[in-house]
């Protein structure tokens, strides 16, 4: 008897047999999460852009580098900020033509349909997320997701990670699974996909990074993977996972791009299953952003301190050890930096904090990695992307180093 056939007579067990996932686990492995992007709201600069502004009628192809190694992987894909149902109508999993991050292509032969507890489509209700059965798909590596929408988002209210610094391509009409996409648009940006969870062996683990556009990567290559956590990743054993969790323009205290770190801890960080470590390198937003005077200065640093306290608190009492970075110099950005030097005063008063307090489990000196011996308020100029707050990828490179590997085996 087919599944259609068994939801029209059968039993509420045989339909539950029906639908489930057709996985045939290992014994000592399990699901640990081996790639992830951060969810938010699309900006109006970032929506895809015409004729493909709600993604109706449209493949979108995307790839993603997982370093974790398994034997199978789930994808999931989020609806967090939409204010409709979200339809993807087909997906699909495939390597990229070369293995190239980036690539429009796929290579022949490695496409596998991606289901839903056994349907080949799925449904996401706004503010939630969809994850996909297995696909026996070997990692570690670029996979390429490939997914179609019959209907879109009219409403725009699209999730995506517009920092991907990664390409991704869209075509009209259903592609899924063709081995090219001739004619797509390329751009920039991740759309609808949220992670990558591995079936992978028991002894891997993951690390969080809660971060902005420092570990978001601003300044690294488009589809180089040298942001300062890809060049960290590179620099371990196979079966660590590095989880980057930054989003260019994120605060700790008060929504920007996205939620604000303290309100998006639960979903971006003690949610995902097999996570060991947090490293937390973000409050500069906070800093820059605060009025240039005494009274508000005053107050982001001590309601900096305050948020990191609490968000220790939150993770350890999940078994997370905890590791602060400390901000790197501003001096010259001509957004944040002050004539007073206001700003700086605060930054060095947080980074006092993160290297005496003891709260954190280690310290990441991230400022003492990247700044100007010289002028030490200043970023090392080999490092500067231009705008004397973002790294070029030497000055990433530099930020992984300062990470002692064993804090993460």
């Amino acid at each position: 008897m087919n599944r259609r056939a068994i939801l029209a007579t059968g039993t509420a067990a045989a339909v539950a047999a029906a639908f489930r996932p057709r996985s045939h686990p290992r014994p000592g492995r399990r699901w640990l999460p081996g790639w992830v992007a951060m969810p938010q709201l699309t900006e109006p600069g970032n929506l895809p852009p015409a004729p493909f502004t709600a993604l109706a009628d449209t493949t979108v192809r995307q790839t993603v580098l997982v370093r974790v190694p398994g034997d199978q992987v789930r994808v999931r894909f989020s609806n967090a900020f939409g204010t409709s149902d979200l339809t993807l109508t087909a997906v699909s999993l495939a390597r990229p033509l070369g293995g190239r991050a980036g690539a429009a292509e796929i290579e022949p032969g490695t496409s596998h349909p991606v289901t839903f507890s056994g349907r080949p489509f799925v449904t996401v209700p706004p503010g939630a997320q969809a994850v996909s059965d297995p696909v026996a798909l070997s990692t570690p590596g670029v996979l390429t997701v490939t997914t179609y929408l019959a209907t879109g988002q009219p409403d725009t209210q699209i999730t995506s990670h517009p920092g991907s610094r990664t390409t991704s391509h869209l075509l009209s009409g259903d592609h899924h699974d063709d081995p090219a996409l001739p004619g797509a648009t390329p751009v920039d940006h991740w759309y609808l996909v949220s992670g990558i969870d591995v079936h992978t062996a028991g002894d891997s683990t993951a690390t969080v990074i809660l971060g902005d556009s420092l570990t978001d990567g601003r300044g690294s290559t488009t589809n180089g993977n040298d942001r300062w956590p890809d060049q960290l990743a590179a620099r371990l054993p196979i079966g660590i996972a590095l989880l980057n969790q930054a989003a260019g323009g994120n605060r700790v205290l008060h929504d920007g791009l996205g939620p604000s770190t303290l309100a998006r801890l639960d979903r971006d960080v003690l949610a995902l299953g097999g996570a060991t470590r947090l490293i937390v390198f973000e409050g500069i937003n906070d800093i820059g952003t605060a009025a240039a005077t005494p009274t508000a200065q005053q107050s982001v640093g001590d309601e900096l301190l305050a948020a990191y306290d609490q968000i220790i608190t939150r993770a350890q009492a999940r078994d997370l050890r905890v590791y602060g970075a400390t901000l790197t110099p501003i001096g010259a950005n001509t957004s944040y930096d002050d004539p007073a030097g206001l700003r700086e005063q605060t930054r060095q008063r947080i980074n006092t904090w993160i290297r005496a307090s003891g709260r954190f489990d280690a310290l990441l000196d991230f400022d003492a990695a990247v700044r100007d011996p010289a002028a030490p308020r200043n970023l090392l100029p080999a490092y500067d992307t231009g705008d004397h707050l973002h790294l070029n990828p030497a000055g990433y490179g530099a930020l992984a180093r300062a990470v002692p590997l064993r804090l993460l085996r």
